[in-house]
């Protein structure tokens, strides 16, 4: 009978670990590394995830704020920049505006019509210069090919040849554009050819 073996007695057991992993020919396994486990626990991915979500409902918070301060200060700025406009337009009148009231203030036993003529006649060229200058033009002349985008035709007169029918006999009342858009269309008369001379 053989003796009986300890393990302490063993062959293999006396042999490192080293030493049989290289004679097995086998690489060993890599220990995890220490620190926090691979899988997040459910209270701290909560806790995490509620954070988070936190934040970016308090950025998009603000982000509300700032877009509602912007829109305000823009409507702010437009409504300064249309007042300006139009202190800008009446300050350009007020000249116009004093010759009118020196107009109406002549002594009425002294002044005669001419003189009176005269100066709404001299208001009148302020006025259409002054408007001239701020990019309003005058539309409708006589003669010119009537197009119902710029005139409005309010009577008809009839045509002497072939070639007044359909343009401008007489403006009643001029109209006026501002850059693109017309303001008011001229309301005119227009020459119409008769029927037996068409």
């Amino acid at each position: 009978m053989k003796p009986e073996q300890t393990p302490e007695s063993s062959p293999v057991a006396d042999t490192p670990p080293e030493d049989q992993a290289v004679t097995d020919g086998a690489v060993p396994a890599p220990e995890p590394p220490p620190g926090p486990p691979v899988v997040e626990p459910p209270e701290e991915a909560v806790r995490r995830l509620s954070g988070e979500l936190e934040e970016l409902n308090d950025r998009h918070l603000r982000l509300a704020a700032e877009f509602d301060n912007y829109r305000k200060r823009m409507v702010r700025e437009r409504a300064e920049m249309r007042e300006r406009a139009q202190a800008e337009l009446v300050r350009d009148m007020l000249e116009a505006i004093d010759d009118l009231n020196r107009v109406t203030s002549l002594d009425h036993g002294e002044a005669g019509v001419k003189d009176v003529l005269d100066g709404v006649e001299l208001v009148e060229r302020k006025l259409h210069a002054e408007l001239e200058r701020l990019g309003v033009e005058r539309v409708g002349s006589e003669g010119e090919v009537f197009d119902p985008n710029r005139h409005e035709a309010v009577g008809t007169m009839p045509a002497n040849d072939h070639e007044q029918d359909g343009t401008v006999a007489l403006v009643l009342q001029p109209g006026y554009r501002f850059g693109s858009v017309l303001l008011r269309p001229a309301r005119v008369n227009v020459f119409v050819a008769l029927e037996g001379e068409a």
